[in-house]
């Protein structure tokens, strides 16, 4: 037996999302920011404090020097954190000459923003799009209206609708962070969550399982035990089947857990944090996929893509013992440079 395993669609919209670029972040942690979301504590997320836009520009430009120097391929420049387009005009507008000039040198390919599904009002967008802009990325967070009253978000499940059509409709590629566990999102919400992204039309995601960190409010509730953030287990099952929700849809899931600042492991109070949070998630999904496409019949071998072997046997070999119960074993699992999985009934 053979077949695709998530193909995924082609478009022009979706053509940035799937190239291996580099990346150079732009931390802007809390720029624009009208308050402080009862889970956000950017500067333990970012391992970067107070720093003068000034600076941080000025530091995003040396890399790119030193990309060009190096004869490097130009990457994509992203500006993460804070709330880009609700940033000052007069810093947003740095921001937006800064990337408009990189284009202009081809120092950059293409660049990125994020923010809030109620700060993309028509105008935003149009700076953005006259500045060379591909795409936005939007922190939903959650489509559920309960959710979102829950943690503060202050804004409702048509607002986040809303938004992403309105970055569809000004032509951009459009990217929906979640945050997997966040007050009122149980596993069945986040599920729905992914659904109703791939409704929205989302040609990328993210999924930020929500931890508790030091200096926000949602510290304080979970010391109260009016909070509990998923376990570990029940978080990698969940994005494992979200995963596969967005992988049928052709939709790449481009980011699973925050990036492992030294700052952020020192904050982290609890909540399923875990340094291969993204290679467990997608070696459960793996197993959940060909398990589904087995119907539980034993299996005589599989053929993999290559691509998969760093993650196949999950963090340190946890998933053998699952494989085996299938049929599967070191010496009937096959890696090999196709792009389609085989596997091989007895």
């Amino acid at each position: 037996m053979s077949f695709p395993f998530f193909a995924g669609r082609a478009s022009g919209r979706t053509a940035s999302a799937r190239r291996n670029t580099a990346v150079i972040p732009v931390f802007l942690p809390f720029f624009g920011c009208k308050h402080r979301c009862i889970f956000c504590a950017q500067h333990a997320q970012t391992g970067q404090g107070d720093v003068p836009l000034t600076d941080i520009l000025d530091a995003a430009d040396r890399r790119l020097a030193h990309r060009a120097e190096a004869g490097l391929p130009p990457p994509e420049l992203a500006f993460y954190g804070g709330t880009f387009t609700a940033m000052p005009l007069r810093e947003q507008t740095a921001c937006l000459e800064f990337a408009a000039r990189a284009l202009g040198q081809k120092r950059i390919r293409a660049f990125r923003c994020s923010t809030r599904p109620d700060a993309v009002d028509a105008a935003a967008l149009s700076r953005l799009r006259d500045a060379g802009c591909a795409t936005v990325e939007l922190g939903v967070q959650s489509f559920s209206d309960f959710a979102l009253g829950a943690s503060e978000r202050g804004y409702d499940s048509d607002v986040a609708a809303a938004a992403c059509a309105r970055v569809i409709a000004a032509g951009f590629a459009l990217g929906v962070q979640l945050l997997p566990g966040m007050p009122g999102v149980s596993t069945t919400v986040f599920l729905e969550d992914v659904r109703s992204a791939l409704r929205a039309g989302a040609d990328m995601l993210r999924f930020y399982p929500c931890l508790v960190l030091s200096g926000t409010k949602l510290a304080g509730l979970w010391r109260a035990k009016t909070f509990q953030p998923w376990d570990i287990d029940a978080c990698i099952v969940a994005l494992a089947e979200g995963w596969l929700l967005a992988g049928e849809a052709g939709v790449p899931v481009i980011r699973m857990g925050l990036a492992q600042e030294p700052a952020l492991a020192g904050a982290v109070l609890a909540g399923p944090a875990h340094p291969a949070l993204g290679a467990r998630v997608m070696g459960r999904a793996l197993l959940l996929h060909v398990a589904c496409c087995a119907k539980n019949q034993p299996l005589a071998g599989v053929d993999l893509p290559r691509a998969c072997q760093g993650y196949f046997w999950g963090h340190k070999g946890e998933l053998r013992r699952e494989w085996a119960a299938l049929g599967v074993t070191p010496e009937t699992v096959y890696f090999t440079n196709e792009d389609v999985f085989r596997l091989h009934s007895r």
